[in-house]
């Protein structure tokens, strides 16, 4: 996750130092995302400094340690602006938990498929009734408030996910409780062109002048 390149587009907005970004960050944001371990800002911070993005100065204040300041550099603002301006690609598939879970109740038969969809089904339905009461609370904040549309959107796009899953795997969870048939260890394959074989030795015997005729 480039969260190297958010930290740069808000030191793009003024210096700051490590707890202002954390807060500006979350403020910005908003709930969606979640909050920024301080300790990876700093982990992030040194690898900006490092690279000439950023630069770290000291400012003193009067009752408190000093603290470090981080500015945004010209390498640094180009090479947000690159970021920024760079359609991102997605490279790690589509991974969710879910399918993982249709896989193990489609294995168990009908009963457990449709429960783990009506479970899941209620789940997303409490999640969208949380989603809208952020988004109300979020109203005039533009960048929170396009987040939670995402998550919104996202959410029902799972909501019809699972309709299609009940269609498509609902005749393989079914296929679950059907025994399959299974060949006896003691019955001998049954090879139709030998007995034709085994037939002709038999008439060979019985008629010993066929050949000779």
């Amino acid at each position: 996750m480039p969260l190297q390149h958010a930290v740069l587009a808000l030191l793009k907005q003024r210096p700051s130092h490590g707890y202002e970004l954390k807060a500006q960050f979350e403020e910005t944001i908003g709930p969606q995302w979640g909050g920024l371990n301080i300790g990876h800002l700093y982990q992030i911070l040194e690898r900006l400094v490092r690279d000439g993005y950023v630069t770290r100065s000291q400012v003193a204040q009067a009752d408190r340690p000093d603290k470090n300041l981080y500015t945004l550099t010209p390498a640094g603002d180009a090479e947000m602006r690159t970021w920024a301006t760079t359609a991102w690609v997605r490279t790690g598939g589509f991974r969710d938990e879910v399918f993982l879970k249709l896989l193990g109740a489609a294995a168990l038969g009908t009963d457990a498929l449709a429960t783990l969809i009506d479970t899941q089904r209620q789940t997303y339905l409490s999640e969208l009734a949380g989603l809208a009461q952020q988004r109300r609370a979020h109203a005039g904040e533009p960048l929170v408030a396009l987040l939670i549309d995402a998550a919104v959107a996202h959410t029902k796009a799972d909501l019809g996910l699972l309709d299609s899953a009940e269609r498509h795997l609902s005749p393989l969870a079914a296929a679950q409780g059907v025994p399959q048939p299974q060949q006896s260890a003691s019955t001998p394959p049954d090879h139709g062109h030998d007995d034709a074989g085994a037939g002709r030795d038999r008439d060979r015997a019985a008629r010993p002048w066929s050949d000779s005729a």
